[in-house]
């Protein structure tokens, strides 16, 4: 499974997905990995003229053949034509269909790994799109099973920085409500899974994040650290997860710090982006835990102000396909046909 080409959702069509997506094949074309993308040709093939490159209508059942010749892509036609940087509400039910169908190839072995381009939300949500985001609906799509549902988690991948998040795509204020002991349990032991099975940590190192300034300084400044965060890692901790903290999240992240784990696990979704965005901005990636498949994406948005413009930088996009490439590799050397985390 690993031999099989990637497969690549193209994303929101107003935004930069069809050129990185271009760019990326162009950087990639002698030396793989090859990758074949899902959606509007002639959206596609607009992009191509800011950088040179040729797009092949492509059949699933042969969508890795000619990769250096021409950028294969399994022809999805929008019903509207969308201009670049104007998104439009009536092209979501092809933007979810592109990653529904890249989702499902996946699963059927003829491709090796997921990537999707990045979505614009709001158009989604206008078009009827009842998820947050990529995260939760890939949880559905492929969902893993066999250790009984656990995931989806999503982590971020910057340099040597791997940080999962217990909450996602939440206002601030919730946030405290959803830190439940079985919610971090859960994101714990998906993650240590994944950077065991993954990542090839065999006895992963997981430090935990503190939501209150100071990790709460023995409750006198909140009181989650002592009631629900401490009592998670315990429970990790005897589940076998070398799990530690909660740390005060403003000394979690410098290069020291971050030599003393292999990953973190932080509590909601600013305290684990913007270390990721400091350390590597161009080349971030965003990876789902907990899934049957592997799946992975540039970690930054639609970029509708640049759309169009062959100004886009491809760097997170080349880098998901590449760790992607990497992890599926790795699982099929362990044989690991499908995650269990």
């Amino acid at each position: 499974m690993s031999d099989a080409p990637l497969a690549l959702s193209l994303g929101e069509p107003g935004g930069i997905g069809p050129e990185i997506a271009v760019k990326a094949w162009e950087a990639m074309r002698e030396d793989g990995p090859a990758f074949f993308a899902v959606g509007d040709a002639a959206a596609i093939d607009r992009a191509s003229p800011l950088s040179g490159a040729t797009v092949r209508i492509a059949d699933p059942d042969e969508a890795g053949a000619a990769f250096a010749d021409a950028l294969p892509v399994i022809d999805r036609p929008l019903a509207i034509a969308v201009e670049p940087g104007q998104p439009s509400s009536a092209a979501a039910a092809s933007v979810v269909g592109w990653i529904a169908e890249a989702a499902r190839l996946t699963l059927e072995g003829r491709a090796s790994a997921l990537v999707t381009g990045p979505i614009a939300k709001n158009t989604l949500y206008e078009g009827g799109f009842a998820f947050p985001g990529h995260t939760e609906f890939l949880g559905q799509l492929a969902g893993a099973k066999e250790d009984g549902g656990r995931g989806p988690v999503m982590m971020l991948v910057a340099g040597d920085l791997r940080a999962s998040l217990v909450t996602i795509h939440e206002p601030l204020a919730r946030v405290p409500s959803l830190l439940t002991k079985a919610a971090i349990v859960n994101a714990g032991l998906v993650t240590a899974r994944a950077l065991q099975a993954d990542f090839g940590f065999e006895a992963p190192r997981l430090a935990v994040a503190g939501l209150n300034p100071h990790a709460g300084e023995d409750g006198s400044i909140g009181r989650e650290e002592t009631e629900t965060i401490g009592p998670a890692v315990a429970a990790l901790r005897a589940a076998g997860v070398d799990a530690r903290g909660p740390f005060p999240a403003d000394s979690l992240f410098h290069a020291e710090a971050r030599s003393r784990f292999d990953g973190a696990l932080c509590l909601y979704h600013d305290q684990a982006l913007i270390p990721a965005k400091l350390i590597d901005f161009w080349g971030g990636v965003n990876l789902t835990l907990g899934l049957a498949i592997v799946r992975a994406s540039p970690d930054h948005g639609v970029a509708l102000d640049i759309a169009g413009k062959g100004l886009a930088r491809p760097d997170s996009l080349i880098a998901a396909l590449r760790l992607a490439h990497d992890i599926a590799k790795r699982r099929a050397r362990a044989g690991i046909s499908r995650c269990s985390s």
